[in-house]
């Protein structure tokens, strides 16, 4: 199955992104197809002892301002000040997932909006991310585990040096169950 499969796929099953949306913060599942494989863009967030996710892996993505008219507005302007990805070009969003909620900050819902670029954008991180990676969803399913943590084991995906756990884990598990990918 190619990417066009996915595509398909996944604009019909998801929420449209007009609904109104009970969330805090919007995060980017930003897609790309590369040699018919699709690949999801991972951030290496930097180590701040106020960041409840420092250090984590992450989406691109935060809390929505006053002035955002939207929860789309949001994700907009946080990926094009954490990557310079404009979302506004070349850009199809493909809808918007559940929203879940932060086990860091158990106030604080997240709605993650599907996005599929339809270029190879040039990244440059801001301060709050220090690394990103390309990984095509089946490597990525490919490399489920669990992980032992300060604070005990987790469900999570292993690439290379990267632990990805938490809320984006379960963001792209929610994924995956979307696609029926693994079951």
């Amino acid at each position: 199955m190619g990417c066009g499969w996915f595509i398909k796929r996944l604009s019909k099953t998801l929420k449209p992104t007009s609904e109104k949306q009970d969330a805090d913060a919007a995060v980017a599942l930003l897609l790309k197809c590369k040699n018919q494989a699709l690949k999801v863009l991972l951030a290496k967030r930097v180590e701040n002892s106020t960041d409840p996710w420092s250090g984590q892996m992450a989406l691109p993505g935060g809390k929505r301002d006053a002035k955002d008219r939207s929860l789309k507005q949001t994700v907009i302007r946080e990926t094009l000040e954490e990557t310079s990805i404009d979302l506004l070009d070349r850009s199809l969003f493909l809808g918007a997932m559940e929203s879940l909620r932060s086990t860091q900050r158990p106030e604080m819902k997240v709605l993650p909006f599907v996005i599929l670029l339809k270029h190879e954008p040039v990244i440059r991180l801001n301060e709050e991310l220090e690394d990103f990676f390309w990984i095509s969803l089946e490597e990525l399913a490919q490399n489920r585990n669990a992980v032992k943590l300060s604070f005990g084991e987790v469900a999570a995906y292993t690439v290379e040096n990267s632990v990805i756990w938490g809320l984006t884990y379960r963001i792209l598990e929610k994924l995956f169950h979307t696609l029926e990918c693994l079951h």
